[in-house]
């Protein structure tokens, strides 16, 4: 054989070596090992195809009894699953979605400088929809089937205590903060 080809096939195989060898090595030194809990994982259901813009499933308790139980601060440690995606402290930054200090009867898509999707736009009706309670309520539980098309890619809550105590925990986020609903006043019709 031509001793340039030999020393052609010996650089190579020396280069496969030396990167073989720098590849254990930084595994061995760089591993991490897996966490013991993971993090907190986004799951975006999918809308059904019968549910349009501004329908869900009815709630089977009205929110207004289910705030007269809630626990704002259990609410506070249910915001975490929020944070990802929304600040809450007054004048905090837009993130994905927008800061949600104020949001208790806040006209829909109306906070500035964020820019709502399509479906939302559509849903605030030129921001003459508020977020009620019940609004809230219904949005929280499964975010794109109550908007259809929203950008929002959470699941919901589907938990009624849990939701209640988060809706609850988003009134405080105010300088005054909205009045409970009556706990005996009849549901609202949704639209």
């Amino acid at each position: 054989m031509n001793p340039y080809v030999n020393m052609a096939v010996g650089a190579l195989l020396a280069t496969v070596f030396v990167m073989m060898s720098v590849s254990i090595a930084s595994e061995g030194i760089f591993h991490s090992a897996a966490p013991e809990k993971e993090g907190f994982a986004i799951v975006a259901a999918e809308p059904t195809a019968e549910a349009g813009a501004g329908e869900a499933a009815p709630a089977a308790v009205p929110i207004a009894q289910l705030l007269a139980k809630a626990d704002a601060k259990a609410g506070e440690t249910t915001f975490k699953k929020c944070q990802a995606c929304h600040s809450g402290e007054k004048g905090g930054p837009n993130k994905v979605g927008p800061d949600l200090w104020g949001v208790v009867d806040r006209p829909v898509a109306s906070h500035e400088g964020f820019a709502y999707s399509a479906a939302m736009k559509d849903f605030s009706k030129g921001s003459t929809e508020h977020w009620t309670f019940d609004h809230l309520n219904h949005f929280l539980t499964a975010p794109k089937a109550y908007v259809k098309g929203t950008a929002m890619g959470f699941a919901g809550l589907k938990k009624d205590e849990e939701r209640a105590n988060l809706i609850a925990y988003l009134r405080t986020l105010a300088d005054t903060p909205v009045a409970l609903p009556d706990p005996n006043a009849p549901a609202p019709a949704t639209n």
